[in-house]
């Protein structure tokens, strides 16, 4: 072919209809090597072809010396969204570089939800001094919505909404929109409501524009669809509620029903991604706060705690082993073979573990299904024990030319395997209904089970039968 030419190391390229260009590994190289060659406009002028969002990527990315480096050159003129795009560790090390004065001025172009997010963290008095730079009426609502619980529907509701009196006609409805000087930037859904300022139903807006004028609200407005969230309501449950019904916005309401915000998708999502994280962390006994930007010794601390937990657990599995001494002198192929049939059980029951957690997160497992999911969890690990028995045991006969060992090897990865299938269920489950999240700490006690089945089923075996 003639007249093509293919760039193929152009680190990023920028379509005719786009307006930024897309954050790849060598782009971020690129800028990387500006700032190492202290070319300060050249990566200035790479930084302002990125979205807010892979800016927060990009600092994520940098070492300590280089996010210095990087917010110098964003702060004459930054999107102040990009701060909601930070992890809460990585925002207040930013926010600390930009400087309170400067955030305080910026945060007062976000929606209410969003400056709640950039602030919560701080302790009051940097809270107050950046909400000094606020309207009175968005510092009341700031204020308002860090009254409410952590992780609850008060802390993520917009307060910015569109609600209008179901006596209204279509007409009016438009007419108000397009003269209204105080509505949100972006909205989905307008919000029906009598004369307690109570939620009465819900009106799309494409529905609105697709109607004649002299329809009225009432008769469009969806009543029955619609779904309401009380101010104190779990975040997970109103990401909950968002899935099951797929929504796109939700009124927001007090005790007395009075509507006092809304939560919208994009709101939601974020909620997904932050539970999401916090049980995949907690699966693996790191806290929230140990992330790539945080410091070395936080990030050790942070984990310190269930390392020591695990010894305590991994010395009563020495135990066991320690019970069998004589047996494993005697025998010293069982000192070779006993970490497969624990490491088998582990895995097994870390299999069903997560599928359990993640099931009681999006409610798929209940009190009410909870018994048929235990036995299916028995009998798939039941039916995997059977099957790696008979290969570790082929193995271990063709290994050491013992087929009574080969045997034993298999009876105990049977056994090791049924208690991990059942014990990968019952775990958080148990913690479930004792009120303690099941992602924190079910691993650790997984772990115990399965070692010390394993090693007691396989040494005790082994003691009965081969000497």
């Amino acid at each position: 072919m003639t007249g093509q030419v293919e760039e193929l190391d152009r680190p990023a390229e920028k379509s005719s209809g786009d307006e930024y260009v897309d954050l790849t590994p060598e782009y971020a190289r690129e800028i990387f090597d500006a700032l190492g060659e202290e070319e300060g406009s050249k990566a200035a002028d790479l930084l302002g072809e990125l979205h807010f969002a892979d800016i927060a990527d990009l600092l994520g990315w940098a070492s300590s010396n280089q996010r210095e480096l990087l917010v110098d050159l964003i702060r004459p003129d930054f999107d102040p969204e990009f701060l909601t795009e930070l992890d809460d560790e990585l925002r207040e090390e930013v926010i600390g570089l930009l400087g309170t004065d400067v955030v305080a001025e910026a945060i007062t172009e976000l929606d209410s939800d969003d400056v709640v997010e950039v602030i919560e963290d701080f302790d009051e008095d940097e809270q107050r001094e950046l909400l000094g730079a606020l309207s009175d009426i968005e510092r009341a609502r700031v204020e308002e919505a860090l009254s409410y619980p952590e992780y609850t529907a008060g802390r993520i509701m917009q307060r910015e909404l569109v609600a209008i009196p179901d006596y209204w006609s279509v007409g009016q409805t438009i007419d108000f929109l397009r003269s209204a000087k105080s509505l949100p930037e972006d909205f989905y859904d307008i919000i029906v409501v009598d004369p307690r300022y109570s939620p009465v139903g819900i009106v799309p807006l494409s529905r609105v524009i697709r109607t004649n004028r002299p329809v009225l609200i009432r008769d469009v407005m969806e009543s029955d669809e619609m779904r309401t969230v009380v101010v104190t309501e779990e975040q997970e449950n109103v990401a909950h509620l968002f899935r099951q019904r797929d929504l796109i916005s939700a009124p927001v309401v007090d005790d007395s029903g009075r509507l006092v915000g809304v939560i919208t998708v994009d709101d939601v999502v974020d909620v997904i991604d932050e539970e999401y994280e916090e049980d995949m962390m907690r699966l693996a006994g790191v806290g929230e706060e140990d992330d790539l930007s945080s410091a070395i010794f936080a990030t050790t601390r942070s984990r310190f705690t269930w390392l020591l937990v695990n010894l305590g657990t991994a010395i009563m599995a020495s135990v066991v082993i320690g019970l069998f001494e004589g047996t494993i002198e005697k025998l010293v192929a069982l000192a070779v073979l006993m970490p497969i049939v624990a490491s088998m059980g582990g895995n097994a029951g870390t299999q069903t573990l997560t599928v359990a957690v993640r099931a009681i997160a999006t409610r798929e497992l209940t009190s009410t299904n909870a018994l048929r999911v235990i036995r299916k969890e028995v009998a798939v690990c039941g039916l995997n024990g059977l099957a790696f028995a008979v290969l570790a045991g082929a193995v271990t006969w063709f290994w050491f030319d013992d087929m009574l060992l080969g045997g034993v090897i298999g009876v105990a990865m049977i056994i090791n395997l049924l208690f991990a299938g059942l014990f990968g269920a019952l775990i958080p489950l148990g913690l479930e209904r004792a009120g303690i999240d099941p992602a924190v700490s079910s691993a650790v006690f997984l772990t115990t089970i399965t070692d010390v089945v394993g090693f007691f089923a396989f040494l005790g075996l082994a003691a009965v039968f081969l000497l």
